[in-house]
């Protein structure tokens, strides 16, 4: 007999609406609240609805795996279309599995062994710029690089001198973004607001850039051996054998570089924070990088030696989560742990509670990337750690992102530390994605054993 979901005791609850307030006004710490009171199965009132916060693995399996034909993307993917249109994170059902059929080899691991000399040398040219004992913003530095990779990798477009611009556009609809996922914003979409328009401008810039590239390799018909070619060529041999239309191709393109580059960049930023604040941690991995390349640039065939480089990243994702929350919504009335959900109930997942349970995690704020290490972590239940997703959906891109990280921090790291004083705050703000609320800003300092090299 199943009932009724639990509303944490002590939250408020003064009038219709007020979790909403709270969850607008503090994401993260109201929803650590409501689970730490309810557990693992929570319900939020919205006022005039619910939603529904799964913490514990097992029922985020059932979400994601044994019962996915009863939930639909949430509406933060749903208001996601705006940006994105029918890509690949926000469409459904057949479309979705044409869609990812067509995509597919476009990700294949020797597609991806080809990117890896670009991811490098990008890397390296990144840090051309800095000066010993320079400060930069980290964070900018990174959100740049991404997209100078994903440009060359997805476009085979040298964007970086356009770097600027682009990177601001999408830094400008992620900021805006949030005004999407207020309550009734649907309905406020064609208004001539001040949010409103600044969103349609900097997706204007994104996509003229994106349509042009498609025009132009259009007209050349010439296989560039990036993403988008592979997109362009794919035919779809199991349905109706066509390809994709400029639309779709726009759409798959803009959910690469949002996927590939503000993702990306937001995990190597935390990745350096967090090296920054544990130098034993950063030291073993400067030695593991220092042995495996001996000063030359990284290739895909090293990164079986950079073992460790891995479970630094692994744990920095962990604690830092660039995807912080799985949103999905039941199409009917279904159970979970005896509790009765209702149909239409948009469920919660949040890797960034789940990653930091003590249960799956002992000591989990400490910050140790020995829990990766292999044959002490295949015990833990699948979906205590998920940070590209799960099931169908999970992330296509995700073995071109490990890639992308791991070359990323070991070309960096051999020549260069960042360092932040100890005890450094970083606030994040969890939009549509887990990123840092401010600047990153970081001393670099030329690695005294690469001088020279």
């Amino acid at each position: 007999m199943t009932v009724a979901l639990p509303l944490p005791p002590s939250l408020p609850r003064a009038f219709p609406g007020k979790h909403l307030l709270e969850l607008q006004r503090d994401r993260l710490g109201f929803l650590q609240r409501a689970v730490a009171e309810c557990g693992d199965v929570t319900r939020i009132s919205m006022g005039t609805g619910s939603v529904v916060v799964l913490t514990h693995p097992d029922d985020i399996r059932d979400v994601l795996l044994t019962n996915k034909r009863n939930f639909v993307k949430g509406r933060g993917l749903q208001r996601a279309k705006r940006l994105l249109g029918e890509g690949l994170l926000t469409n459904e059902g057949s479309a979705h599995l044409r869609q990812r059929r067509l995509a597919q080899p476009a990700f294949h691991r020797e597609r991806i062994a080809g990117y890896a000399q670009v991811m490098s040398a990008y890397a390296e040219r990144a840090t051309a710029g800095w000066q010993d004992g320079d400060e930069t913003d980290i964070s900018r530095d990174m959100m740049e690089l991404t997209l100078a990779i994903a440009g060359k990798t997805l476009l085979n477009a040298d964007v970086e001198g356009d770097t600027r611009a682009i990177g601001d556009a999408m830094t400008e609809v992620m900021r805006l973004f949030n005004y999407a996922l207020l309550p009734f914003a649907e309905y406020l979409d064609d208004l001539p607001l001040p949010w409103n328009r600044s969103f349609e401008r900097a997706k204007a810039i994104l996509d003229g850039t994106i349509y042009r590239v498609i025009a132009e390799r259009r007209a050349s018909g010439v296989d560039q051996g990036d993403l988008l070619s592979m997109l362009m060529l794919a035919q779809d041999a199991e349905g109706d054998g066509g390809g994709m239309t400029d639309e779709q191709l726009r759409d798959e393109a803009m959910t690469i570089f949002l996927a590939g580059h503000e993702t990306t960049a937001n995990a190597l930023t935390f990745t350096w924070y967090l090296l920054s604040q544990h130098p034993e941690v950063e030291s073993r991995l400067h030695q593991e990088i220092d042995t495996a390349l001996g000063g030359r640039l990284p290739a895909m065939e090293d990164l079986p030696k950079l073992g460790y480089a891995r479970m630094v990243v692994a744990e920095s994702m962990r604690l830092f989560p660039p995807a912080w929350t799985l949103g999905y919504r039941s199409i009917e009335e279904s159970e979970v742990r005896g509790f009765r959900l209702p149909a239409n109930t948009l469920v919660l997942m949040p890797q960034y509670l789940v990653h930091r349970d003590a249960r799956w995690f002992p000591d989990p704020l400490r910050f140790d990337p020995e829990r990766w290490r292999p044959g002490t972590h295949e015990d833990r239940p699948r979906f205590a750690y998920f940070p590209f997703g799960g099931g169908v959906r999970q992330c296509i891109g995700e073995q071109f992102a490990w890639t992308e990280t791991i070359l990323a921090i070991a070309t960096i790291a051999q020549r260069w530390k960042p360092t932040m004083p100890p005890g450094t705050p970083l606030p994040v703000l969890p939009s549509f994605t887990l990123r840092p609320r401010d600047r990153v800003m970081a001393m670099v300092k030329r690695r005294s054993s690469m001088a020279g090299m």
